[in-house]
């Protein structure tokens, strides 16, 4: 077993050894600009297309619906203020969830400050939106629908089929942030009726600083960055080429993998969820136990801070978080645990665990071992649990 046990996979992968060997040559042998004419540039721009034929393979696209970008945030962003700026005239009124990534509320809150009005739905107790719901915020208005595939706390799977059938029935287009899906569950955007698609590739095990948002041939979209002619006039910048091509391989390799993977990871994270819940009292699963992701387990326990739960688990070695990468350092609790119901207590208690291929079973074994005696070892020095006792 390794001296560090990873469990943070929602915030980022290790990039597969056969990622980084496929990338290396691009920083030092083959450095051509793509866009330049002479013979190792054009080399490269071969190698940036067959990555695209990857990514557009991996979620049913066509090739020239894949565009290349710094990441999911980008994509996000891109997505959004792109689709808001070019459908202004037929709308300003924009449908998303109160659980998404802040790529999209924040996103959505900077449009608000230009005259939009953006309805945020409510999610059930499983952190899943209710069809009616969605049904009944449409409006003649209504320009966009950005639902996430899977939510990147919890691990709560949208419906996301159905909601690609209403936005199409309806005529509004439909933007989905998969960033936390793509690779890991399967995804068909045609038949999904999915209209722009964000994905990032450091969350597959391929290198961070590189991502695509899929464009459904047809969507008026107006560039996020301006500067050049790249990516097809759509988003200007000299294109990543290593990272490019690693994002090729690591999703070409994932897609190949991912029935066997689904199966093994299901397993390690039911057997992690039900060793958690079994041995620690007063704990629960955020989230429905099997409409999730694969990998993800997000538990609750009453009467401790989560931060103080990390800092712990790191001591024996143990990488975790206690909500998303990119609000860990925050003080406030999850908004995401706060919009499925969980009062501020216990969504301070939260715990993230999210396995990877790189995972294995003698590790949820010792994080099973580990766990219960941090927890009841915090609770001797909470004074919350003492009042509980004493009144139990």
């Amino acid at each position: 077993m390794n001296d560090i046990i990873y469990f943070d996979n929602a915030a980022t992968t290790r990039v597969r050894p056969e990622v980084i060997e496929t990338m290396t040559k691009y920083f030092s042998e083959s450095y051509g600009n793509p866009s330049s004419i002479y013979k190792i540039a054009q080399t490269n721009k071969a190698v940036v297309e067959k990555a695209r034929e990857q990514v557009a393979k991996a979620i049913n696209a066509e090739k020239n619906e894949i565009y290349f970008t710094a990441g999911g945030s980008e994509s996000d962003n891109w997505a959004v203020k792109g689709i808001a700026d070019s459908y202004s005239e037929k709308g300003k009124h924009i449908i998303t969830l109160s659980i998404e990534h802040h790529a999209i509320l924040h996103t959505c809150e900077y449009l608000e400050s230009k005259g939009f009005d953006i309805t945020y739905l409510p999610v059930n107790e499983f952190g899943v939106v209710e069809i009616d719901e969605l049904k009944k915020a449409i409006r003649k208005d209504t320009i966009l629908i950005s639902v996430m595939f899977a939510n990147n706390e919890i691990g709560a799977i949208q419906p996301i089929k159905e909601i690609g059938a209403i936005a199409k029935e309806n005529g509004i287009i439909f933007h989905t942030d998969a960033v936390q899906a793509v690779g890991h569950i399967p995804i068909d955007v045609k038949e999904m009726n999915i209209d722009l698609l964000s994905l990032s590739s450091h969350k597959f095990y391929g290198p961070k600083g590189i991502g695509a948002l899929y464009i459904r041939k047809g969507i008026k979209i107006k560039p996020l960055i301006h500067g050049g002619a790249q990516e097809r006039n759509r988003r200007a910048g000299t294109e990543n080429v290593p990272g490019i091509v690693g994002m090729g391989i690591a999703i070409e390799l994932i897609t190949k993998e991912m029935k066997s993977e689904m199966e093994r990871l299901t397993y390690l994270r039911d057997k992690l969820i039900d060793g958690i819940l079994n041995s620690i009292p007063n704990s629960r699963l955020n989230g429905d136990k099997e409409k999730r992701l694969p990998g993800n387990v997000n538990v609750s326990f009453e009467f401790i801070e989560g931060e103080s739960i990390l800092l712990m688990l790191d001591m024996k070695g143990i990488c975790a978080s206690s909500g998303s990468a990119c609000t860990s350092g925050s003080l406030d609790p999850s908004h995401v645990l706060l919009a499925i119901g969980l009062p501020h207590e216990k969504a301070h208690g939260s715990l993230r665990l999210t396995l990877g291929m790189f995972n294995t079973e003698e590790e949820v074994d010792y994080v099973i071992r580990e766990l219960p005696p941090i927890v009841s070892r915090l609770r001797d020095m909470s004074p919350l649990y003492e009042e509980y006792l004493k009144n139990k």
